[in-house]
């Protein structure tokens, strides 16, 4: 009796298990059954029981309640057998990815109950996980992106999820043939616990051997190869090239490659097909089939809805003739966004007409000519409502609000807009890339609302340096700018952590030492909105300069050689509205003191005081539009510096006692988006001084040192200009270039030209980084009878350039010097130059 009930068993299993289609799931499957104590008779024809007790078997780890609860069934329930509700719970045990195995079996059956037994099979949990074959810092970006939690369920979908993420990695790195492989094994330590390692065998970098065209009769292949920005051939000479074939740069190299065409008039061109071949282990071939099409050309553009200006004059602004090719994308451009000048859209929205659409419609194509109907709704003038400022967790919202040109109650305009944007970006106390504006319309009033987002970054900045060597001992630098001060908090010592900030004020503490030879103090203070309701900065400073003629061992006493210098300046400078509010003019009176003590640095004049009282006078126009890496924008200044003309009056000695001088200095640097983020910067610089009398001889004040990094190191040299020039000698050494007939005064003038390609390499505003290559010429000059504009030093090179937030610029570069240095016998040719803090004029 008992083989013939489970022959029976075995045949209601099999029904159970076709009805529920458990056939399709391998790893679990549907066991009835009865116990080895029971001899009860399963029905033949499906007949209904209810549940008189559920047990789980087989697990260890897992919660049986909760295993019964996610079965569906519970004590009371009435089930069918043979049918699929047993099947059912199996399933969704299943479907919870936490075991490897599940099977039920009836136990036994008393009258009209059933009781249940799911015999069950766990899976490992994850210990930990590792990766061989690989780099750390690999590593270390895979943990990132696959995210496996220690004690998670290791399925068969977790491990085949890991090894497409790792190849997918590796893949957009040109890895096409890379292969993982998982080797689990049980943990020692932890029960039912494995460890996964993760066994990656990367292969050759796959690279691109060549790129073919098919279909492409209009425009030459090369030129079509030179449109795919990170797809390119692998050849020797492109030493700065990478050839790697990334899946991801491909598919957009496509979509730009058929927005090339389009540009140039063929508006139905489509990438018909490509394949992408091996050629051999480690590269590949790709070939693409375009269909060009028919190029198209613009004809008529007509105007509807437009009252405000006519058609003659928004044809003028749209710029677009009869018979250019057809380019939806520079369409686009004249009409929303033009970066080159102005747009239809700013046209209507520097006017307040927030509204304001514009729809292009291709209303006829015929032949080869397209008309263009410009569908326009001008709207309303809106006014800004409310502005409010997020994100400034250290700065005060008046310090924000006072830079925007959004003002409550003014016409909108997109201008005033990307300007006040500009304005905060440039304060330096935010990350440039994230100052964001959001405008919100409100249609039922004719008003919206400006909401800018800002986000704070570090601005103070530490200089520290030293060292240790030669005659002069312990040399050191330490200062300390607080760019974001409130000298309003400064009551409050709870405002003290470490300083009080948020009021836009700056002060700079900064002092040299190098032994006894030299120390030099300084301390400023500025206030860029003096009395609060203006532009109008406010700048004092103190500084002293000690410089001894001693070396280590020897004393200093009263007889040492030695020069003191105080001063004391003050400026005051306002934002202009005339020509434009990108002016600025400035206004600095300036007194030194010089203390000289057997300290030759004039014939004639070794023992006494001299005094400078100077008067600069400084206009500029500033419209960079951003301060760590302009894009775009210029930046010029011009500056008189003045004493009074003691020698006018017959006061005698005028270039000694009583410092004689007037001084001329032009600065210009313009910045150009070539291509991406690729900048070029070109630079021109010019200084000169002089005297009133044309037979008054100019003292050794305020001249100009060319050369190096443009770095005065521990000389102290009266009011010298140190201008750099790369690829050349520091201004002191022996080889410098020189500027008089000794070559140690300085020159009287001096002319400058540099340009430069810049790419950014991080963004990042915790550490800025980009590359620069220059070309530069300059020179100095110690009289003007030997002053000629074109005769100069010229050089050429590369560098980069690192902004951390806490100290400021730093900079390094190499230079190779083209001409040769007069009297310099042992000219280096090729320099490197280390800055800091500053940018090299």
């Amino acid at each position: 009796m008992k083989a013939g009930l489970m022959r029976r068993v075995r045949h209601l299993t099999a029904w159970a298990m076709l009805a529920v289609g458990l056939s399709a799931a391998p790893a679990a499957h549907a066991q009835l059954g009865v116990g080895r104590s029971t001899a009860a008779t399963l029905p033949t024809e499906p007949k209904q029981y209810e549940i008189g007790g559920i047990t789980i078997s087989g697990t260890q780890y897992l919660d049986a309640a909760t295993i019964i609860s996610l079965t569906g069934l519970k004590v009371g329930d009435k089930i069918t057998v043979p049918g699929d509700d047993l099947g059912k719970a199996l399933h969704k045990l299943w479907d919870q990815g936490l075991l490897g195995d599940a099977d039920v079996t009836v136990t036994k059956i008393e009258g009209e109950y059933i009781f249940l037994d799911f015999v069950l099979k766990e899976r490992p949990r994850l210990s930990k996980f590792a990766f061989k074959g690989i780099k750390k810092g690999q590593a270390d970006d895979l943990r990132k992106k696959i995210k496996l939690i220690r004690g998670k369920v290791v399925t068969d979908a977790l491990l085949s999820n890991t090894r497409n993420v790792i190849r997918k990695y590796f893949l957009e790195k040109g890895f096409m043939n890379a292969r993982v492989n998982v080797v689990p094994r049980p943990d020692s330590v932890l029960p039912n616990s494995v460890v996964l390692t993760f066994n990656v065998d990367k292969g050759e970098r796959v690279r691109i051997e060549r790129i073919a065209f098919e279909g492409n009769d209009a425009i030459k292949a090369n030129k079509l190869r030179g449109k795919l920005k990170k797809t390119k051939e692998k050849h020797w000479y492109k030493l700065f090239t990478t050839s790697k074939f990334l899946k991801s740069g491909f598919e957009e190299d496509k979509r730009a490659l058929v927005e090339y065409y389009q540009g140039e008039g063929y508006r139905d061109a489509a990438i018909v097909s490509d394949s992408v071949y091996a050629v051999s282990d480690d590269r590949v071939a790709v070939k693409l089939r375009v269909d060009e099409g028919r190029k198209y050309y613009f004809r008529n553009v007509t105007w509807t809805g437009n009252y405000l200006y006519d058609s003659k004059y928004l044809g003028g602004i749209l710029g677009i003739k009869k018979g250019e090719a057809y380019s939806k994308e520079k369409l686009e451009k004249r009409v929303n966004y033009n970066p080159t000048g102005l747009d239809i859209t700013s046209l209507y929205m520097n006017d307040g007409y927030l509204f304001f659409q514009v729809d292009p419609v291709e209303v006829v194509v015929e032949g080869d000519s397209i008309d263009i109907e410009m569908r326009m709704v001008e709207g309303q003038q809106a006014r800004i409502r409310a502005v409010t400022v997020e994100g400034n967790t250290k700065t005060s919202d008046h310090v924000i609000l006072r830079e925007l040109y959004t003002i409550p109650g003014q016409k909108f305009s997109r201008e005033d807009i990307i300007r006040s944007q500009r304005e905060l970006a440039t304060l330096g106390y935010f990350d440039p890339e994230k100052v964001n504006p959001s405008p919100v319309p409100n249609p039922q009033d004719g008003t919206v609302d400006i909401n800018w987002t800002v986000v704070e970054k570090p601005s103070d900045q530490v200089t520290l340096s030293g060292g240790w060597g030669g005659p002069l001992g312990l040399t050191g630098t330490l200062g300390l700018v607080f760019n974001n001060f409130s000298l309003r908090k400064a009551g409050h010592i709870s405002n003290w952590q470490p300083v009080p900030g948020g009021d836009g004020q700056r002060i700079g503490i900064n002092a040299q030492a190098n032994g006894r030879q030299f120390q030099s103090y300084s301390l400023s203070f500025t206030e860029p909105w003096l009395g609060g309701h203006k532009p109008n900065s406010f700048s004092v400073s103190l500084n002293k300069s000690i410089q001894r003629s001693v070396f280590a061992g020897q004393e200093v006493t009263s007889l040492t050689p030695s020069i003191v210098i105080n001063g004391l300046s003050v400026s005051l400078g306002r934002r202009l509205q005339v020509p434009d509010t990108y002016f600025t003019l400035s206004h600095s009176l300036s007194f030194y003191q010089y203390r000289l003590n057997r300290y030759n640095i004039f014939p004639g004049f070794s023992q006494g005081d001299a005094y400078s009282v100077a008067i600069m006078n400084t206009l500029a126009r500033n419209s960079i539009d951003n301060p760590t890496f302009p894009r775009r924008g210029s930046s010029l200044s011009l500056s008189v510096n003045l004493t009074p003309p003691y020698s006018l009056f017959n006061l005698q000695p005028t270039n000694v006692r009583r410092i004689e001088f007037n001084k001329w200095m032009f600065d210009a640097s313009w910045f150009t988006k070539l291509v991406g983020n690729l900048v070029i910067n070109a630079r021109a610089h010019f200084g000169f001084v002089s005297t009133y009398r044309r037979a008054q001889e100019i003292g050794p004040f305020e001249r100009f040192k060319l050369g190096g990094a443009g770095l005065g190191g521990f000389n102290l040299l009266v009011g010298t200009d140190f201008v750099g020039l790369r690829g050349y000698e520091d201004p002191n050494n022996a080889a410098a270039i020189p500027g008089s007939q000794s070559g140690q005064s300085g020159g009287v003038a001096y002319n400058k030209y540099v340009l430069e390609m810049r790419y950014p390499i991080s963004l990042n505003p915790s550490a800025t980084i980009y590359a620069l290559a220059f070309t530069e010429a300059g020179n100095q000059y110690g009289d003007y009878a030997t002053y000629n504009p074109y005769q100069l030093y010229r050089s050429a090179g590369a560098g980069v350039r690192v902004f951390m937030a806490a100290f400021g610029l730093l900079g390094f570069d190499y230079g190779y010097g083209f001409d040769q240095v007069p009297g310099a016998l042992a000219q280096k040719r090729g320099q490197f130059h280390f800055t800091i803090g500053q940018q090299i004029r």
